[in-house]
């Protein structure tokens, strides 16, 4: 029986729900499930299913924006787009960093060729991408490290902490050394909408099982 989907905020216009890791937003080309299969389940009693808001890649865990009317979505997208969203990630670095805390500002721009596919580097004219940092913990030689994202470029914490701190992901198979059985551990730990007079949407995601097994702690 496949597990329910936690649910870490609700109300009468928004969800944000724990994303597992492994479960990409859209029917991937290949087939296999995806959250729009989870749509229906997700109702909790509304006429429309809730759709996402913004975007968590297929590895990435934790807390992700889903808007239960059209209403609420344009709204919402309105807020991603003005920078009224606070989003906490916690990421492990798969090596030791130097420092404690910083700001990597470092522009985005895709590339992609017919071997290696698409990804995303640093460069001078492309779309400006900022993220702040703090090392939050160092076990066996591996980071833990929360990242605060102003901007919300693709792949952007992913290519910051490669070109920013010296080290991907444990686990990114494209901008660092993981396999196919493994994730790119990365995870949307906490997230706050603003919503005029209203009370801003905020929650907080769990550290995952799979964080706790490499020896990191909510702590």
């Amino acid at each position: 029986m496949t597990k329910p989907i936690p649910i870490l905020f609700e109300d009468g216009e928004a969800l944000v729900i724990n994303k597992p890791a492994g479960l990409p937003l859209d029917q991937p080309r290949a087939g296999g499930p995806s959250l729009d299969d989870r749509l229906e389940e997700l109702k909790l009693g509304f006429q429309r299913p809730p759709l996402p808001v913004h975007r968590l890649d297929r590895d990435t865990s934790g807390c992700l924006l889903l808007a239960r009317n059209p209403k609420a979505h344009k709204r919402f997208s309105a807020a991603f787009e003005a920078r009224g969203v606070e989003k906490r990630y916690l990421g492990i670095v798969s090596a030791p960093v130097a420092g404690s805390e910083g700001t990597i500002s470092l522009a985005l721009s895709k590339i992609s060729s017919a071997a290696d596919g698409w990804r995303m580097i640093p460069a001078k004219k492309g779309k400006e991408a900022v993220t702040h940092w703090r090392k939050i913990a160092e076990v066996n030689g591996m980071t833990l490290v929360e990242f605060r994202p102003e901007t919300g470029r693709t792949h952007q914490i992913r290519v910051h902490a490669l070109h920013g701190l010296g080290a991907a992901l444990v686990g990114d198979p494209v901008y660092g050394d993981g396999t196919p059985d493994q994730r790119t551990m990365l995870h949307a730990a906490g997230i706050s909408v603003t919503r005029g007079d209203k009370p801003p949407i905020s929650a907080t995601a769990p550290l995952p099982d799979d964080f706790v097994a490499l020896g990191f702690s909510d702590g």
